[in-house]
């Protein structure tokens, strides 16, 4: 029997526990919380719960010797680490999780050991990968070529649970996502490089309509321009990454920013108050009316939207924090994560699109769209999980049966893996719903 040494047991580690031990293999979860590894293994006779935390490098040694593949389900920071152990015991790593250049440098000593680490095969990155290439695969195949390609993704609550005035509940890493409020955008459209400050990211977002869900908000998604090479697509004139979210997020966050209620500098906020940060952040002394002066802080209405939002979470409140030194973003994102919580009855959902123009050597264009709507059942079976953890099940499956021979640092990018693995996903009613031949005024104006 096959053994899984599976680390980490976070908010989207249970499915690919589930799914494994289903398929024979003996399913290790080692986590610092051991509780958590013995209630996602349910009592099965294949599966171990081991107490382990990542200071425990000796632990880490003997646990990926032990075992036939490692997946590190950890903060990326670790994988490093990680992977490390498993090019010195030659044993197979599968992460979810973006290929830093730490990782990319290994793929030499990889080789060398006769294994593969595969990572980004998540949901995004993941899942927007091989069905991306399915599709350029496709038309490259034709003969034509990819002129412009958008790809988006979100993880969002289903509708009827987006009842706060961000309209979002978090599903997966609470910290990770106002984190990536952050960022910087960058992306290639029409032929032009648009770089936007991070203090400009949820400025001017895209519109759209998605089916069955209805008006959606798109903004960038980190650094796009890597991946006209990945994708194999140097032709094209467009490249954008983007993140999907329902309007009020993006209007609310980025008076937020503007606030520097989510900068990780660290501040003394001991006997403050919330509406005494806000004053401080923002260079008041008088707390009175705090709402008012941030108002006029942002260039605002006082009765705008996102002075509504911010309300809500209680930050212009004259409430004790009861917090010393640390940074706005660990008050704003302790704050957001009490108050924005998926309820154990409520719905998740991922949303997914591609849209690429494509032309042809007979002069026909066309726009093709790939779609994937994907609704969780309770909080407790959220849609960021099955497709973040499913398809890193699936290629685990596929390594150990000899089904990936290919060595070094990999994403799944190559028809041998995204192919089925996206078909098996299909199995499990994760699937990209896939439009060709629609017209040009189907793109993203």
């Amino acid at each position: 029997m096959k053994k899984v040494l599976i680390l980490g047991a976070g908010m989207v580690v249970k499915p690919i526990v589930t799914y494994l031990l289903e398929k024979g293999f003996e399913v290790t979860v080692a986590t610092r919380t051991k509780s958590k590894a013995e209630a996602m293994i349910d009592g099965h006779p294949n599966g171990n719960a081991v107490s382990w935390v990542v200071e425990d490098e000796k632990g880490l040694s003997d646990m990926v010797a032990s075992h036939d593949l490692t997946v590190s389900l950890l903060p990326w920071t670790h994988h490093i680490t990680v992977a490390k152990q498993c090019i010195a015991h030659k044993r197979n790593m599968v992460t979810t999780s973006y290929v830093k250049p730490e990782m990319k440098a290994l793929d030499e000593q990889c080789r060398k050991a006769g294994i593969i680490i595969l990572n980004e095969l998540g949901l995004d990155p993941g899942i927007d990968h091989m069905s991306a290439m399915r599709i350029i695969d496709h038309v490259h195949g034709k003969g034509g070529k990819i002129d412009e390609f958008y790809s988006i993704c979100g993880a969002l609550p289903a509708p009827e649970a987006a009842n706060n005035p961000f309209r979002y509940k978090f599903s997966w890493s609470p910290k990770g996502v106002v984190m990536a409020g952050n960022n910087d955008g960058k992306y290639l459209r029409h032929g032009k490089l648009v770089e936007i400050p991070t203090r400009d990211l949820f400025k001017n977002p895209f519109k759209v309509s998605f089916p069955e869900v209805g008006p959606l908000e798109i903004y960038p998604n980190r650094d796009s321009l890597p991946y006209i090479e990945l994708y194999g697509i140097p032709e094209t004139q467009t490249m954008f990454r983007g993140t999907f979210r329902h309007p009020g997020w993006c209007e609310s966050i980025d008076a937020i920013k503007a606030l520097k209620l989510i900068t990780s500098d660290e501040y003394d906020f001991t006997g403050m108050t919330y509406a005494g940060m806000v004053a401080m952040l923002i260079g008041e002394s008088d707390l009175s009316d705090i709402r008012a002066k941030a108002a006029r802080y942002l260039g605002v209405a006082h009765n705008a939207y996102a002075l509504d939002a911010i309300a809500w979470l209680g930050l212009f409140e004259d409430k004790p924090m009861n917090r010393a030194k640390t940074s706005p973003f660990e008050i704003t994102s302790d704050l957001m994560i009490e108050k924005m919580e998926l309820k154990p009855e409520e719905r998740d959902m991922v949303v997914m699109q591609h849209i690429f123009k494509a032309s042809y050597p007979d002069g026909n264009e066309e726009i093709i769209k790939s779609s994937m709507l994907d609704f969780g059942t309770l909080a407790t079976d959220t849609a960021v999980a099955r497709t973040v953890a499913l398809p890193a099940a699936i290629g685990v499956e596929m390594i150990l049966h000899g089904e990936i021979t290919e060595t070094g640092v990999h994403i799944p990018v190559l028809p041998g893996i995204y192919n089925p693995i996206l078909d098996r996903l299909e199995d499990m009613n994760i699937r990209m719903v896939e439009e060709y031949g629609l017209p040009l005024s189907e793109n993203i104006q």
